[in-house]
This record gives C-alpha cells, structure tokens and sequence, in this order.
C-alpha cells in the first residue's frame, strides 16, 4: 500500500507489498511507483517490494534547486534508511537505471545486487539528440494524449501498439491523478542527460544482470553492452523482439529472469557464509 515516508527530510511517496527479501524498484523519466504494479503484484510472493516516486514524479515534488541523478540515487538510500532495510536487491529501469547505478556507487553498503533495465553510462549524441527531441515535444504536444501517443511510440513494441496495450496504458495514465508536470518532466531529462557512470562503473562489486530490448530504439542493447562491459562480472542478456519496457509488456518473463537472479545471488550469498 502507498504511504509517505520522511526520508531524511524529503517527504517521499512510497508503495510496499509483499514478504520476503527487499527488493528496491526505481522508475524511470516521468514513471510514479505505479510503473512497476506488474512486479508488485506478480513478484510479493516471494519479495517485500518497494516502489517509489522520484523527486517530480508522481506524488513526490520536485526540490527547489537542482534536479540530479545523485540527489535521487541519494534519495532511494534515505528510502531503505528509513524503512530500516539493511540493504536490497535494486532494480531500476530507463532513468532508474542510472540512479539505481549512482545508489550502487555513492551506498554499496545498502545494494545487495543490481538490475539494470534499458540502461545507459554517459549520453551520446544521439541519446542527446533524442532527449532533446522529447523536451521539445512536450511543449509542443498540443494536449496529453498526443504526447503520450507520441512518446510511448518510443517506449512500446509493434505488438503493443497492435494489440491495445498502449492504448491501454495510455487511458491509465490519463486518469492518473498526479501526471507529470511539463517542468518537472524538463528538470528530470535535464538530470538524466548529465548522467555519467562511463569512468566510474568499475568500482561496483554486487551481482549485476543488464538487460536490454532487442528492438528498443530508446536504448538500443550497445548502451547495455557497454554497461556490462564495466562491471566487474556483469551479466548482460538481450530479450528478443522486446522493446523499453519489457517489463511491462511481457511481466511473466521479466519477473522469471530477474527472480532467477536473485535467488542465485542468494544461493551463493548462504554458500559463502
């Protein structure tokens, strides 16, 4: 259930469910805790789950100065602090990815092991490019369902546009009671733009799995590999014909490989003690 939590000082919107190890969910640009209900619901079984909603995302405002991947990667550790977890499996996507690498980064301490879904070291040009294409696309939209039908054309598989399923999330984002507003949607592409782990990735030591969509054009697989290729021991996999947000699209499949993950950084966690 969703509640507000004071994590060292910053009133954060977070949604907890489940029993079980923790695991800590980050969404991406614009994504409130809600983004991940296909984890929550199909993972709390056999997981306590915590989502949450960034700074300018959903419920939690965005700071007064500066919006940056550190302050939210900050953020997420104050959330485990608060709730009094040790530490977590981390699971991020898109965005979330790149905080759920600075929270690695800046509180190993607190990471058990990490999902990174969609990710990316350092902005290209052509990320670049396509950022600023978003921001431009937000002021230009002339309502919220032409920028979500534009911007989801980025995010979601053929299939997905085919079969309703965008449509679909578009109605729920529509009757979303705490979009996104156009500035904190420019603040947190201007954080995600300034991204960069590239020289840094080798100081994290937890179990990784990199995932990437075969045909995401967001963040086409090379932005994965390259991640990969930094953490020490990494694993990297690409999920055929998936897109952004596969898991959204395809939950089954996702929630199997990243729960296999995880009880396997388990299993040898118990082995070594």
């Amino acid at each position: 259930m969703g509640e507000w939590l004071n994590a060292d000082g910053t009133e954060i919107w977070v949604h907890r469910q489940g029993r079980g190890s923790d695991v800590l969910l980050i969404g991406g640009l614009g994504d409130p805790a809600e983004s991940w209900q296909p984890q929550l619901d199909g993972l709390s079984d056999r997981y306590r789950l915590t989502a949450f909603d960034n700074r300018g995302a959903g419920r939690t405002r965005l700071p007064a100065g500066q919006l940056s991947v550190a302050m939210m990667a900050d953020d997420a550790a104050a959330v485990l602090r608060a709730l009094d977890i040790p530490a977590a499996h981390v699971a991020g996507f898109s965005g979330g990815s790149a905080i759920a690498q600075e929270m690695a980064l800046a509180h190993p301490e607190l990471v058990r092991s990490l999902v990174l879904m969609s990710t990316y070291a350092r902005a290209d040009e052509y990320f670049r490019s396509l950022l600023r294409f978003f921001h431009w696309m937000a002021e230009a939209a002339p309502d919220e369902r032409a920028m979500l039908e534009a911007f989801f054309l980025w995010i979601y598989t053929p299939r997905a546009h085919e079969d309703g399923t965008v449509e679909q999330i578009i109605e729920e984002a529509l009757e979303f009671a705490h979009p996104q507003s156009t500035e904190a949607f420019h603040r947190q592409v201007a954080a995600f733009l300034a991204h960069d782990t590239l020289d840094r990735l080798h100081e994290i030591t937890v179990p990784t799995l990199v995932l990437a969509g075969e045909i995401d054009i967001l963040l086409p697989p090379r932005y994965g590999s390259i991640v990969a290729e930094r953490i020490p021991g990494a694993r990297f996999e690409v999920m055929n014909q998936e897109a952004h947000q596969p898991f959204q699209e395809v939950p089954d499949t996702f929630n199997a490989r990243v729960s296999a993950f995880w009880r396997d950084v388990e299993t040898q966690t118990t082995s070594r003690v």
